[in-house]
């Protein structure tokens, strides 16, 4: 097995894991949302979190400083615009849609809807080349990946159509998470093209998702549209989801520029899935139950990775 072939797999692998942590961050959020009855604030909780985790960790890097310092000097010399080193914003809104629909239709539901909206997107953005390592191929086996998890969506939700209870705007929220999580992952691979370290893009996605969250709360709080609610007790891992998002988002951006947002994505959703259905069997909110078409929806789903995922992949890469 050559060099080249063994990083190609351990990219996979680390993929697939960060899967899992979209899987335990989304379980996490949610709870915390569920025991605020304040999605916005729970958001801003994980995010604020988070932010210091990875603030107090780049005090003692020299790494992190060195990388900022690199993308102020590409920003000054036109090599990246601005704006696009806000895409943190992306990920506040993302986390806030996250923690807003995850009690209502569960972790494996919401997993299957958003990696739908990230499967769609993907196709564009890898396509006009925004991850930074330039524009890849969009082949029939590619579409036919998307056109699968799309469809899987309407599977794992069939059983719930007559279900008052049940929300499909909820869905087509977590569908819209997706879509915005597929941009941030590939504006993200082109602040880590020229930060040249992860954490430094971690480090700037938490300072503008958290900056967001903070005038999108009191937007809503001057307007009487929610209240702030005393922070609960416990237990302690729904307080982890902003840990999970530094490391992931550390992760995601170095894998991106090498895999493509489409590739990166068809194999991180093996994980993704594969953690959420434990979750919602063994640790569900409340009132959540697995069933034979969200196992469906979700097998649906490996076929989409089967066919838009490793052989094409390594072919594109070459």
């Amino acid at each position: 097995m050559s060099r080249s072939t063994k990083q190609h797999l351990r990219l996979d692998a680390l993929a697939a894991i960060s899967g899992v942590l979209i899987a335990l961050q989304a379980r996490a959020n949610g709870e915390l949302s569920h025991r605020l009855d304040n999605a916005p604030q729970a958001a801003l909780v994980s995010f604020s979190s988070g932010l210091v985790f990875v603030a107090l960790y780049a005090l003692f890097s020299s790494q992190i400083k060195a990388g900022i310092k690199r993308l102020r000097i590409a920003v000054a010399n036109g090599q990246i615009p601005a704006w696009r080193l806000l895409a943190g914003a992306l990920g506040g809104s993302f986390v806030a849609i996250q923690t807003s629909v995850v009690p209502l239709i569960g972790v494996a539901v919401y997993s299957v809807a958003s990696i739908a909206g990230q499967t769609a997107t993907s196709l564009l953005v890898d396509r006009i080349g925004f991850t930074g390592g330039g524009p890849k191929l969009i082949s029939p086996r590619r579409v036919a990946a998307a056109a699968i998890t799309v469809f899987a969506v309407l599977v794992s939700v069939a059983d719930k159509i007559e279900a008052h209870s049940f929300s499909f705007i909820a869905v087509a929220l977590a569908v819209i998470a997706g879509v915005l999580v597929g941009v941030q992952r590939a504006l993200n691979g082109q602040i880590n093209e020229h930060s040249g370290n992860s954490y430094t893009t971690s480090l700037l996605n938490f300072i503008t998702g958290t900056s967001f969250l903070v005038i999108f709360i009191l937007f809503l709080t001057a307007f009487g549209k929610i209240e702030l609610q005393p922070l609960p007790n416990g237990p302690w891992w729904i307080y982890t989801g902003g840990v999970i998002g530094v490391i992931y988002i550390a992760a995601t951006s170095l894998i991106v520029q090498h895999l493509g947002v489409l590739t990166f994505t068809l194999f991180s959703v093996g994980g993704q899935l594969f953690g959420s259905l434990l979750l919602d069997l063994y640790a569900p909110s409340e009132g959540v139950n697995v069933s034979w078409f969200l196992v469906t929806g979700i097998a649906m789903t490996y076929i989409g990775v089967v066919v838009g995922g490793a052989r094409q992949s390594r072919l594109e890469r070459k």
